[in-house]
């Protein structure tokens, strides 16, 4: 029965786990994740009293929408692992196991599920609301997020979901999950929206009028979701996605979010983290993905080179809309490694079969050499998770110090 239990769950308990750990050893929180974390306390202390939330009087650059749902890193964990069941079914137990190993060992996808950070929300609350598994609507402000405890990355979530129907054969379903994150959570998933469209067509996956028809009514459903909602605790007429559509793309605003230094000394840093700057086009590929993906970087770039030659050819129409997305993204002068977090775990899944090639072929001399390297990139990654974990643990200064008041606080009152 032990066995039994551990070979369904043991890889969402140890996902589970370290997610866990990172949400009770890292407790605290950033300016980035300040809306979200007021307007837990907001729904929870006022509930229907509207006039006195924190969003009236300090809005944000940009509104963002009050749909969530309770458990939000438990929900993405969930689709996380419907996304793994996907993989084995269609790759097989092994690549499965590698990509397990690649999340577990990779820092920002485990620690950022336990956030409540805008961009994690579209993930997986699509399934959630179309299942009603969770509480229904409760709320969010700037992208979302509510919750007992500081969960986000609703983006994420739903794009799980997406990805895991797209490998289950069910097309028009993730393009209704994809519609959905677009419309409600983060209107930049449109970016792998339209390639991922594209690509159905192309390969006549899906008609182009059923497509049509089938995305026209799920996002008008979706708009009047949140112009209802949204209206409703905003006090005016909002579409919070369109607006944040049209400050960071049409106006072409978004740069007002941080600058860098070495451009204008004026600028905001953002304490998250300093990729909250311009960057130069390729940065997400220099910097952001060889920081997110650790020992997957390097497969995945060989995965690239040998797509079709030496591994499956199953991997290019999952990579390239994925790929596509980045592209697209990086024209954009603000970036943030969280904006593209949203296409590691098909690049995990990439860099998980060209593991499993080497891991097959490791008696062959050359294959050999290249386990051997696999093995040490591994262990690399897992110390600069620890590294990355420990400067995370100090990097909440305030935070530690609230508590230490607390303390003498409390001593104080004995």
């Amino acid at each position: 029965m032990a066995s039994k239990f551990l070979q369904l769950y043991g890889y969402d308990l140890l996902l589970g786990s370290i997610a866990a750990f990172y949400v009770f050893m890292v407790p605290y929180t950033k300016v980035e994740e300040s809306f979200n974390i007021q307007a837990m306390h907001d729904i929870l202390y006022h509930r229907h009293h509207l006039d006195n939330y924190d969003h009236l009087e300090f809005p944000g650059v940009v509104p963002r929408t009050f749909i969530v749902r309770s458990a939000l890193g438990c929900i993405i964990l969930y689709t996380l692992s419907f996304l793994r069941i996907q993989v084995r079914n269609k790759f097989g137990h092994q690549v499965e196991a590698f990509f397990v190993i690649f999340t577990a060992i990779q820092f920002h996808l485990l620690f950022y599920c336990s956030r409540a950070l805008p961009n994690i929300l579209a993930m997986g609350v699509g399934d959630s609301f179309l299942r009603s598994n969770f509480y229904i609507l409760t709320y969010s402000i700037t992208t979302n997020a509510l919750t007992f405890h500081p969960y986000g990355l609703l983006e994420l979530l739903d794009i799980n979901l997406a990805y895991g129907h797209w490998l289950k054969g069910n097309f028009y379903t993730t393009l209704n999950y994809l519609v959905f994150a677009t419309t409600i959570f983060r209107c930049d998933v449109v970016l792998l929206l339209c390639p991922l469209g594209l690509e159905f067509l192309l390969t006549k996956s899906i008609s182009f009028w059923r497509a049509l028809k089938c995305c026209t009514v799920t996002t008008l459903l979706c708009i009047g979701l949140t112009v209802l909602v949204d209206s409703i605790m905003w006090k005016r007429i909002l579409w919070p996605e369109f607006e944040v559509f049209w400050f960071n793309s049409v106006l072409n605003r978004s740069s007002e979010w941080g600058v860098s230094f070495f451009k204008e000394f004026s600028c905001e840093i953002s304490p998250y983290e300093s990729s909250s700057f311009t960057h130069s086009i390729h940065w997400y590929f220099t910097s952001a993905l060889p920081r997110s993906l650790l020992a997957a970087y390097p497969l995945f770039m060989v995965s690239l080179e040998l797509l079709g030659v030496l591994l499956d050819r199953r991997l290019l129409p999952l990579v390239l809309p994925a790929l596509s997305f980045v592209v697209l993204y990086s024209k954009l002068p603000h970036k943030e490694l969280r904006f593209i977090i949203s296409s590691v775990p098909i690049f995990n899944l990439s860099a998980a079969v060209a593991a499993s090639r080497i891991y097959n072929n490791r008696k062959k001399s050359f294959w050999k050499f290249l386990n051997l390297i696999m093995l040490g990139l591994l262990l690399i990654s897992l110390g600069c998770t620890i590294i990355t974990f420990m400067a995370s643990y100090e990097n909440y200064p305030s935070g530690h110090a609230l508590k230490e008041l607390h303390q003498i606080g409390q001593a104080s009152r004995l």
